[in-house]
């Protein structure tokens, strides 16, 4: 009787498979919360902890990876959605410096440190392309989770990280298509037409905003006192706008956040923000359990010394780029650093670009492996390398107003 498994003791009690799941995710993401929060560190450690445990390379306890990546891209989509919520349209387009130039000196640093790392090992053009693009992706996810929970987001170092990072994510898809093209992997007329269709009817969207200023939403006045009724015109709107994305072959996430921009400029916010709250945190917390998953714990064992060592490079070299590309655009020696810190991990969506390296070719099946470790890696270790940052300009600066926001 002492010997029982756990599994056991779940058939003994008649739970289904699923219930069984659902009572262990909560269980362990529980249990590590309160260590995490004894330690002040962000929830996303549980999450991804919890995806580890669990995972194929754990306890082997989740084993339908497709359908946890589909409830983990969900999660991505409510993110963004909630992100644009936050997103004054007068400020963004005020800040287009931070965006265009910021974002444009960072990939371009990647993609000239790649090409000088391929110049030496000798790689073809298109392996210094994708691993340049690779490299150049932050994780909006993780930075803007970490910045919301500081309740730094409306602060100007949170909104320079925030401007770069959206400015990223709209231009995926361009890139997408690009690497795509160079790799051999045709994109049919029909899907470019459709792309370029999407792309300007979401910036007719956004102009409109800008046009307005302010807009109404249907019904919302008979929503706003009914909660019940709430929850689901949220999710029609965030939902919506990420099917009318998804149908012209954009980003999902990239429509969801059109979607939180019209809601901030409807006012509309806070009954959004409150009603669909426990959507975002259930769902987020799977896209990050997701990440944990993908973390081969056997294969970093094996080649530990090897993911190490470009684990720390990929923090230091992306950590330089982005301080020195905000640095150029007038922010002070400090700011710079802390927001090369915020965006020194690789992101969520070159998940997807080493994915079409893989099917394409241009990366092998042993580099693909290792490409996708460094990505989980690097996004497990990003609070901790945030906290270093942190920790030294403490010591460090003398500017108030930073030394305020990072306490």
């Amino acid at each position: 009787m002492l010997g029982l498994s756990i599994s056991s003791f779940w058939a003994l009690a008649g739970l289904p498979d699923s219930m069984q799941l659902y009572l262990l995710v909560a269980f362990v993401i529980l249990a590590l919360s309160f260590v995490l929060k004894r330690l002040k560190q962000p929830y996303i450690l549980a999450y991804m902890i919890c995806g580890i445990i669990l995972g194929p390379h754990g306890s082997q306890s989740v084993t339908d990876l497709e359908l946890v990546q589909v409830v983990g891209d969900i999660g991505l989509v409510i993110l963004m959605f909630f992100i644009g919520m936050e997103i004054s349209l007068p400020k963004f387009i005020s800040k287009w410096k931070i965006a265009v130039i910021g974002t444009g000196i960072q990939m371009a640093l990647s993609l000239l440190f790649c090409w000088i790392l391929g110049f030496f090992f000798h790689w073809s053009l298109p392996i210094i392309l994708f691993l340049g693009f690779i490299m150049a992706f932050s994780s909006s996810a993780v930075v803007i989770k970490i910045i919301e929970d500081n309740e730094n987001l409306k602060d100007s170092v949170g909104q320079n990280v925030i401007m770069i990072l959206l400015t990223q994510d709209i231009l995926f898809v361009p890139i997408l298509i690009f690497l795509s093209s160079i790799s051999g992997q045709e994109t049919s007329s029909n899907t470019i037409l459709l792309q370029i269709i999407g792309g300007l009817l979401l910036l007719a969207t956004m102009i409109y905003v800008m046009w307005k200023g302010e807009i109404k939403l249907p019904f919302s006045k008979q929503l706003e006192h009914d909660h019940e009724i709430q929850v689901f015109a949220g999710l029609l709107i965030c939902f919506g706008l990420a099917f009318a994305s998804d149908f012209f072959h954009l980003s999902p996430a990239l429509g969801a956040f059109v979607g939180g921009i019209l809601v901030h400029a409807s006012k509309s916010t806070q009954w959004l923000h409150d009603s669909l709250h426990s959507f975002r945190v259930v769902l987020v917390a799977v896209f990050f359990i997701s990440i944990g998953i993908l973390i081969d714990i056997q294969y970093l064992f094996h080649h530990w010394q090897t993911v190490l060592i470009l684990v720390l490079a990929v923090f230091i070299i992306n950590h330089s780029i982005n301080t020195f590309s905000l640095k150029s655009l007038g922010n002070s020696h400090c700011q710079s650093i802390l927001g090369g810190g915020l965006l020194a991990q690789i992101g969520e969506l070159s998940f997807i670009l080493a994915s079409t390296g893989r099917a394409s070719g241009v990366l092998s099946a042993n580099n693909y492996n290792l490409i996708i470790l460094i990505i989980s890696v690097t996004i497990f270790l990003s609070p901790f390398w945030i906290l270093i940052t942190k920790s030294l300009i403490l010591r460090f600066s003398n500017e108030p107003l930073l030394r305020t926001w990072l306490k």
